[in-house]
């Protein structure tokens, strides 16, 4: 199996279009400015291409670790320690059996249904605990990640 940076990429890019509908006035923006206690003049005091690029490169990285979760076939290449030439061929046989099995948009989002809820959802809140943030905006932050975790895990498992 290859890693897909071409898939990375795009589950990464896929957060900046979630994060504008997300967080749009008309949908969550206006509640979540007001539960952060950001400010109109906070943002126009902003550096916004550091910004974002700095966004992607972090969903970037979660896009690498979320194609573990949402490919079934890296387990089997983490048990003969990852290296396919090495392998018995009863590792060939199973990928010749099962090398595509559950690669669909569908069960990567089911997947990344998970890992936001049970990942990502708990360090927002965590976080949000701490810094004493209201249940509004832990579901606000908590829920925008869910969605882009299901958005990117369907990216990354259906592309092969």
């Amino acid at each position: 199996m290859e890693i897909n940076f071409l898939a990375f990429l795009a589950a990464a890019l896929s957060t900046l279009v979630v994060g504008f509908v997300w967080y749009h006035p008309k949908v969550f923006g206006t509640i979540w400015m007001k539960e952060s206690g950001m400010t109109e003049d906070k943002m126009k005091g902003s550096n916004m291409p550091v910004i974002f690029g700095m966004a992607v490169f972090y969903a970037f990285l979660i896009a690498i670790v979320l194609q573990f979760l949402v490919i079934h076939q890296w387990g089997a290449l983490g048990m003969i320690g990852g290296d396919p030439t090495l392998a018995k061929p009863s590792y060939a046989n199973f990928m010749a059996d099962y090398g595509t099995a559950f690669r669909t948009f569908k069960h990567g989002m089911l997947h990344g249904f998970m890992a936001g809820l049970f990942l990502a959802l708990p360090i927002v809140g965590t976080n949000a605990l701490f810094e004493r943030r209201s249940w509004k905006y832990t579901l606000i932050s908590g829920g925008f990640w869910i969605v882009c975790f299901v958005l990117m895990g369907g990216i990354i498992c259906a592309w092969e």
